[in-house]
């Protein structure tokens, strides 16, 4: 770990408290200004669609301005919407709270990328420890993130306006550690020189297929379940400080692995890693399904986010061996995209079943996607292994 990966783990941590706020308040604000309750989680949708109709802008901007510019261009626009959403709310206006988290999911798309960088700060050798580290830096959002959101719910007249406000402090706080950091500088093209292979070649890579995958279900199902989580906990009569309590465990299970994460894959492998990611979402799924106490969603939660990190650095880590240096930014911004169509369908989907359905029917349903999960493990386990015996 040198000085440049020890602050963009800090930038991390301030990215994911700016997600976990959002994750804890968006949708009980959304559900207390809603027209109809089925639109309650909108606005977590409105992030994470955002983040999908980002990708290609954030992409253009990493290879034009570089990652430091860039990123702090996507802390500029996370100030600006975490006003417009205070605004929102202090307004009255749903409508006003949906647009301002779909403008923040450029910022979303920005800090998404964070963990492809931490691989550029490290040598070689090390660069799946460097994933996992910075990674970690989460831990720090899931301590401050859902205790900022109950101390600053009644900041303001209006309750959670104060919540947006902070976040804006937490961006400008955010923009300061950026100013600090040193990446490798973009190397100069020459004139007609390759740009790579098109992307529709490195998306036909089985590794790329699993990555790909591997990162999009991976968070789908947790978004699937985390995002329903306040709701199905109002439903059941817990306070919202027990909310902000099993948010701030699951988000801890997301981001405290990542201490030793890349020593397990360095030793044991990248799938077999992957492949105990899903096994934590079955248990996940079977613990929510025992029944709705406090600690059922807080041991429930916790193992969703402890599959996650397994699931998404693994899967991370799977895609470093799918592109060459001159294809990163294209590469990279279509495995964003295919986690945030994901994370859109997830929002939404969340919201509509666990108001319409239940909780109980959202686990059932999420067993699917992690079955498929696990199948893309195993056919790309089993390719590999042929390779090996051929060669």
């Amino acid at each position: 770990m040198n000085k440049n990966l020890w602050l963009l783990a800090a930038a991390q941590g301030l990215f994911m408290t700016n997600n976990v706020v959002f994750i804890t308040i968006n949708g009980l604000v959304g559900l207390s200004l809603a027209p109809l309750g089925w639109m309650a989680t909108l606005p977590v949708m409105g992030y994470v669609v955002g983040g999908a109709l980002s990708t290609p802008l954030v992409a253009r901007a990493q290879q034009r301005l570089g990652r430091k510019a860039s990123f702090q261009l996507g802390l500029a626009v996370a100030l600006l919407s975490a006003l417009l959403c205070a605004a929102a709310v202090a307004l009255g206006n749903f409508w006003w709270l949906v647009a301002g988290t779909v403008i923040a999911g450029y910022y979303s798309a920005n800090g998404q990328l964070y963990r492809f960088a931490a691989a550029e700060l490290s040598a070689p050798a090390f660069r799946e420890k460097a994933v996992s580290l910075v990674l970690a830096g989460g831990l720090f959002g899931a301590v401050l993130g859902p205790n900022l959101a109950v101390h600053t719910r009644g900041l303001t007249a209006t309750p959670f306006a104060g919540a947006y406000l902070a976040l804006a402090v937490v961006a400008l706080a955010s923009m300061a550690v950026m100013a600090f950091l040193r990446f490798p500088p973009v190397p100069a093209r020459a004139a007609g020189a390759s740009p790579g292979r098109p992307l529709s070649v490195i998306a036909r890579q089985p590794v790329f297929i699993v990555a790909a995958v591997g990162a999009a279900l991976g968070y789908g199902v947790m978004n699937l379940l985390m995002a329903a989580t306040p709701l199905a906990m109002q439903v059941c009569g817990l306070p919202f400080e027990d909310v902000a309590l099993v948010l701030e465990w699951h988000v801890i299970g997301m981001f405290a692995p990542g201490f030793f994460t890349g020593h397990l894959i360095k030793r044991f492998g990248v799938l077999p890693i992957m492949g105990t990611g899903v096994v934590l979402n079955l248990a996940c799924i079977a613990i929510a399904l025992s029944g709705v106490d406090l600690h059922q969603f807080l041991i429930a939660l916790f193992l969703l986010g402890v599959g996650w990190n397994f699931l998404f650095t693994g899967s991370t880590t799977l895609a470093l061996h799918a592109w060459r240096p001159e294809e990163k930014d294209r590469a990279q911004a279509a495995i964003n995209f295919g986690v945030f169509a994901t994370m859109a369908v997830t929002s939404f989907a969340s919201g509509a079943l666990v108001t319409t359905q239940g909780w109980a029917w959202l686990n059932i349903g999420s067993l699917f996607p992690v079955a498929l999960l696990g199948a893309a493990l195993l056919w790309l386990a089993r390719r590999q292994r042929g390779a090996q015996n051929a060669a």
